[in-house]
């Protein structure tokens, strides 16, 4: 089962990603990872990535399907594909689509976080993540345990991104709905969106998403 998580910014979307990882063996193609790894590979693909990334320019839909298609072509698929972080446009969506039906593949769920703006705001403030396993963990409801370790791998090294703050949020939120919300309806359209909570605890929610895909794979979506 291959799916794509939509949300704005801070809905959980990576959190819920690692949960599918661990519990399911899906693989998590993130373009942020896959743009890293290029990057270092030495292929010409990376040194495609690292020209353009050097110069300070945006990657090009063209090299992020080609780096999907890699993956996909080296078998790193495990028991499904999360996208994460791509498609963001509707073009990006199209391109993505002719990819997978030109491999026999499809996507069969995009699972929509619904969360609240302002509530995004207190919760993306003050977030920290985890540098060796991406645990996240937030200064009031969820802060680093006190002994400064990683509950996950016990790591020491926890990183803040400089834009996780209120003002900075609202920004990429603006860009979210601009950009990528349109594709809400579109694959609303096509049958495969189904929405979840959140907001709820994030084991609720991790509840409600593998509901979402028991449901999937028992009908046969």
């Amino acid at each position: 089962m291959n799916i794509i998580l939509l949300g704005p910014p801070g809905a959980g979307k990576g959190t819920q990603a690692r949960f599918l990882v661990d519990g399911r063996g899906m693989v998590q193609l993130s373009t942020g990872d896959m743009l890293r790894e290029a990057r270092s590979s030495g292929t010409e693909m990376g040194r495609r990535v690292a020209e353009v990334m050097d110069k300070g320019h945006l990657v090009t839909d063209e090299i992020v399907i080609g780096l999907i298609r890699e993956k996909i072509e080296a078998g790193q698929v495990g028991s499904g594909i999360i996208f994460d972080g791509f498609p963001r446009t509707l073009a990006q969506a199209d391109a993505l689509e002719a990819l997978l039906a030109e491999k026999g593949m499809r996507l069969d769920r995009a699972v929509e976080m619904r969360v609240d703006d302002e509530v995004l705001v207190d919760r993306v403030s003050g977030r920290s993540t985890c540098a060796n396993c991406g645990e996240v963990y937030h200064d009031q409801t969820k802060p680093v345990p006190s002994d400064g370790h990683c509950s996950v791998c016990s790591g020491t090294k926890f990183n803040r991104r400089a834009d996780d703050n209120a003002e900075s949020l609202r920004t990429r939120l603006m860009a979210y709905y601009k950009q990528t919300s349109p594709l809400i309806g579109y694959y609303y359209a096509k049958g495969i969106l189904v929405a979840v909570d959140g907001l709820r605890e994030i084991p609720e929610v991790a509840e409600e998403v593998r509901r979402v895909l028991d449901r999937s794979e028992t009908v046969g979506a």
